[in-house]
């Protein structure tokens, strides 16, 4: 037993808070039971033809809008009769919703009237709860805008996630726009079998359309709901075809069902704006996608993924050659072995990508040697020599051909540029290099090769930027580099030219079209020898020897659009003078 009047106020004290809430919620209570008797009520809301007796007092209490009107008119006590308007929300209309009609008005402002009065708030079906919020929203009833999101958030799912959308943009709700996002990307083909996403406006299809994480386990659904979309209202519609197929990935499809589906299509036969589009896929399909190509590039959930390809290269002391072979899949961030190239160790040998299979060749003085690295059979087989057995050169892919240039011979740097013909596995002499170099950068950029800085000799470099038009067969000189390096590296995206090694700590840019010079970033330190492809609309930058001669694991990625430089997991070990490339690999491989 407590003693003494001070353990009595103890104990009183901890009763209090329940005391309270339980004597206003009893408060409430009672004044409900009054509201819906009638009793002692002064004023009538009217909605959709029926009228609600209420309290001015607790409506004051509750609402920011009777508050101030109430306030203004206090003086009009024969105001008695307050017509309720509500917003009209934009929802689909389903069976069991009470609709936007008078029914459906006064229904909703039963619900915001119960919650006022402390009652339980019991929602039915996306139309009401949509209707309840946007008359809570412009009564002022604070709180009860949660619920309702609360409520649509719950109901969410495909068929409802356009109409949801709209409600979430309305009405400013950022949780249930987000979630809305996530199961339009996630569910987008069944998204589009319904009636709401046809009465889409035209750049709210491209936005989906472009979205590189839309969940789609192949592009051909994405080229579906486009056509199905126009073909709603094809006369109307048949202008928005070439602004929406620029979203579609084509040469994503099938070959097969792009011959059958695409180019046969009646509509896009007659679409002269879409024509250069459907040669750009043909070409792809022939010839093989260009490195960086947006619409080469899987979406981020299709069964396809980019993956990047490191082969052999040096060991942290550049003693040792490597044998591996090993592609890592940036979005699960997982490495996976590939078949090693037989009695292939050795570094600083040329490497690049055609028709989706791995080239490379060199690796020591006066090697002929090329093999090919098949994606589809996958293994490694061995193509027709080099007419000129070369080191430290590069190779590229423009036109569906690859070109062999310069390098070194252990006597001499090399001119000699020679072109591969995938068709015939034949090597021809192509035009010589205006001047040889060994250890430059080499980079197809809109149909032209780039060879930027190399070795002139032993330690001299230079800073010519040496242009090639395959068309042409003919070499031009371009604006010289802000610098002077030999082990550069270089990739293209989006028609601009990113430089990096050479044992610089900077990324450089190089624009063609205006033969211009710019710096992208700053690397966390210099790096020489390393490995640089494209993958998923971002530069990577692999390995590479630092200023003491060591090779090391570290990996960095720099994305265009935001300009940041980032690390990511290292490689599996330290390696440097390596090839480095991206091919499409199925995810279930």
């Amino acid at each position: 037993m407590l003693e003494g009047p001070g353990a009595e106020e103890s104990e009183l004290g901890s009763e209090e808070p329940c005391v309270e809430s339980c004597h206003a919620q009893r408060v409430l209570q009672t004044l409900n039971a009054y509201r819906r008797s009638g009793t002692l009520t002064d004023v009538v809301l009217r909605a959709g033809g029926r009228d609600f007796p209420c309290h001015r007092a607790a409506l004051s209490a509750g609402s920011a809008y009777f508050r101030s009107l109430f306030a203004a008119r206090q003086l009009e006590r024969v105001l008695t009769l307050v017509p309720v308007v509500p917003v009209v929300p934009v929802v689909p209309v389903t069976p069991e919703a009470p609709g936007a009609g008078p029914a459906g008005a006064a229904s909703a402002l039963a619900v915001v009237l119960d919650y006022v009065y402390g009652a339980d708030v019991r929602l039915r079906a996306e139309e009401e709860a949509a209707a309840v919020l946007a008359l809570a929203e412009r009564l002022g009833v604070a709180g009860l805008r949660d619920a309702c999101a609360s409520f649509l958030e719950g109901r969410l799912r495909a068929a409802n996630s356009l109409a949801l959308r709209r409600v979430a943009a309305a009405f400013s709700l950022t949780s249930l726009a987000e979630r809305c996002g996530r199961v339009l990307r996630q569910a987008f083909a069944e998204v589009a079998r319904h009636a709401d996403f046809l009465e889409l406006a035209p750049d709210e299809v491209a936005a989906l359309l472009a979205d590189p994480a839309l969940g789609v386990a192949r592009e051909e659904a994405v080229f579906e709901a486009a056509m199905r979309w126009v073909r709603h209202d094809a006369p109307a519609r048949r202008g928005q075809l070439r602004r929406l197929l620029e979203h579609v990935r084509l040469p994503l499809l099938a070959p097969a069902y792009f011959l059958e589906k695409v180019e046969a299509d009646e509509l896009l036969q007659t679409c002269g704006e879409c024509r250069p589009l459907l040669l750009e896929a043909r070409a792809c399909f022939i010839l093989g996608r260009e490195p960086g190509a947006l619409r080469a590039r899987p979406r981020r959930f299709m069964d396809l993924a980019e993956v990047i390809v490191v082969i052999g290269g040096s060991n942290r002391k550049g003693l040792l050659k490597l044998p591996f072979a090993d592609a890592y899949h940036p979005g699960s961030r997982r490495w996976t072995a590939l078949p090693t190239l037989p009695g292939y160790m050795r570094s600083e040998f040329a490497a690049c990508t055609l028709r989706n299979d791995v080239y490379i060749s060199g690796g020591h003085i006066n090697s002929r040697d090329v093999w090919m690295f098949s994606s589809h059979l996958h293994t490694w087989v061995k193509v027709a020599s080099l007419h000129e057995g070369r080191w430290r050169h590069k190779m590229v892919v423009v036109q569906g051909q690859l070109f062999a240039v310069g390098g070194f011979d252990g006597l001499q740097r090399l001119r000699s540029v020679e072109r591969y013909d995938p068709f015939s596995n034949t090597w021809a002499a192509a035009a010589p290099l205006p001047e040889a170099v060994s250890s430059a950068a080499v980079v197809p950029c809109r149909g032209q090769i780039y060879v930027i800085g190399g070795a002139r000799q032993d330690g001299i470099s230079t800073n010519k930027v040496q242009c090639f038009d395959p068309k042409e067969d003919r070499w031009s000189l371009h604006l010289p580099a802000p610098f002077s390096q030999r082990c550069l590296e270089a990739v293209s995206l989006e028609d601009t030219i990113y430089v990096v090694g050479g044992l610089m700590s900077k990324i450089f840019t190089y624009d063609p079209d205006r033969d211009v010079w710019g710096e992208a970033a700053v690397l966390p330190s210099p790096v020489e020898s390393c490995g640089v492809t494209v993958c998923d609309g971002k530069v990577y930058i692999l390995g590479g020897q630092d200023d003491l001669g060591e090779s090391t694991d570290s990996v960095f990625t720099f994305d265009p659009s935001s300009g940041q430089v980032e690390a990511q997991p290292s490689l599996k070990r330290c390696t440097s003078s390596h090839g480095c490339v991206t091919i499409v690999q199925s995810l279930g491989r």
